[in-house]
């Protein structure tokens, strides 16, 4: 069964408070959002890849083993409160909740530091690198710090559309980063897919 896709819960919310008391704790702000945008970058990753979604999900594996592939997959990658943050979400049985307690996250980083979403919707999944630059661009326009939610449109023939609350943004800008996101190379992601279907399907991490 695929990541339940559900708005913030009680239980998503008691997730997502304590991360953010933990990430405040460490670095303050820098780790909320290296935390805020590692956990955007995994969900990306997920609703792109069927089978990285299924790995997360799957209530059949082994949480242990679950554990030592997602330790092989992400260690050195990610922030080790991150990193330790998923192993606690499996070893609870909570991974598949994944997007609710990432949804609640976000909700209080943008109460926090006045955070705007954004969601962006392209024709095939964009890399990290992609969704960065996009991000600073809008906090450049906006003068706020943006949220981005990227999506993947397969009606849509091309380019990139954005999307804060019920307003569009504004056209040219549109125009100008659709310009952009046609420059960017897709390598980071593609890079950390060929690590996760290696993990997943070799078992790297599955010796007892």
């Amino acid at each position: 069964m695929p990541l339940t896709e559900a708005q913030p819960d009680a239980l998503a919310q008691t997730y997502a408070r304590s991360l953010f008391e933990l990430a405040q704790g460490d670095d303050g702000q820098d780790q909320i959002e290296a935390c805020c945008d590692e956990l955007e970058t995994i969900l990306e990753l997920a609703r792109s890849d069927a089978m990285f979604n299924e790995f997360l999900a799957s209530r059949v594996l082994p949480r242990r083993r679950r554990a030592r592939s997602l330790d092989a997959i992400f260690a050195g990658r990610i922030s080790g409160l991150t990193l330790r943050f998923l192993l606690v979400l499996n070893e609870k049985g909570r991974l598949g909740h994944l997007p609710a307690i990432v949804a609640a996250f976000d909700t209080l980083v943008q109460e926090r530091y006045g955070r705007v979403e954004v969601d962006v919707y392209t024709a095939s999944p964009m890399s990290g690198q992609e969704v960065r630059l996009i991000q600073e661009r809008l906090r450049q326009v906006l003068g706020r710090e943006p949220i981005v939610h990227p999506y993947t449109d397969a009606s849509m023939i091309g380019g990139v559309k954005f999307q804060i609350g019920d307003q569009l943004v504004d056209a040219s800008l549109a125009t100008r980063l659709a310009a952009m996101r046609g420059q960017l190379s897709s390598e980071g992601l593609a890079r950390l897919r060929a690590s996760v279907h290696r993990v997943i399907e070799n078992g790297e991490a599955q010796s007892p």
